[in-house]
């Protein structure tokens, strides 16, 4: 007769006391539940007009209290917050303003900023009727909004840079501390780029700095199916990061003129 030893029964109790059957495996231990949110955590998703309202309706004086004491809190670092949000949307500007607009402007300091950073910026060269350029341009706009400590700035390309050829636009310039921390020549040119991937590729290069509260983001339909091939981070970070035909640090100095052994190579110009 054959036995089952996982059965539990008495007749294979008998047989594990005795030593004929192994010992019955005790079963794995229940995962620890969850902490339990903190009186902060409970507070973190409410607005500062929430926190009013919440306080009004306290229990008693010491939640009061402490809504109070929080939603203090939470005004006094939107408050700083807002300081450091000193742009918000893309600039246009021409040939004749770049100095001042985006390699001078790349120089200044943010309020407070003990350790001297300077500031972001994107220059975006675009040209009207491409539609990766047009594409490119929308996304501009909307980290711009999205990340209003960066400053974001547009120039017709061929304005910005004579005879620049439509193969090279959109193109991309980010200063930090008045040098060139990276260039992109035709950003999209390869296929479709969604907005995740320029995002990445801003935050790579320290253009963009992520807010401490990053605000729920609503995606349309497009942006869904753009992203369907990208939804691992690493992913993106790769492609956005290591894909593109990117430049490093380098000076913009002297007449135009392109390399005859670089077909990718980056335009100069004086400016």
């Amino acid at each position: 007769m054959s036995i089952n030893t996982d059965e539990d029964t008495e007749f294979n109790d008998a047989l594990r006391k005795h030593g004929i059957i192994p010992p019955k495996e005790a079963p794995p231990p229940s995962p620890s539940p969850p902490p339990s949110p903190t009186f902060d955590d409970l507070l973190n998703d409410f607005t500062p007009a929430e926190l009013a309202e919440l306080g009004e309706d306290a229990h008693d004086d010491e939640a009061e209290r402490a809504i109070g004491a929080f939603r203090r809190q939470r005004l006094a670092e939107e408050r700083q917050e807002g300081k450091k949000a000193r742009f918000g949307r893309v600039y246009p500007i021409g040939r004749e303003d770049y100095t001042r607009e985006v390699t001078e402007a790349s120089g200044i300091d943010e309020e407070e900023d003990e350790e001297g950073l300077g500031t972001g910026v994107v220059c975006f060269l675009y040209k009207d009727g491409i539609p990766r350029s047009d594409r490119t341009f929308q996304h501009m706009r909307t980290l711009a909004a999205r990340h209003p400590r960066t400053k974001f700035v547009s120039i017709v390309g061929d304005k910005c840079i004579p005879n620049l050829p439509d193969s090279r636009v959109p193109m991309i310039i980010v200063y930090k501390k008045g040098d060139i921390r990276n260039q992109v020549v035709a950003w999209g040119a390869d296929r479709d780029r969604t907005l995740d991937e320029l995002e990445i590729l801003l935050l790579v290069t320290g253009a963009i700095i992520p807010p401490e509260r990053m605000p729920e983001r609503k995606r349309n339909d497009s942006e869904d199916e753009d992203s369907d091939d990208d939804d691992e981070p690493s992913s993106r970070l790769r492609s956005a990061a290591t894909s593109t035909n990117g430049r490093g640090k380098k000076n913009i100095r002297g007449p135009a003129k392109k390399k005859a052994d670089d077909s990718d190579s980056d335009f100069d110009f004086d400016l």
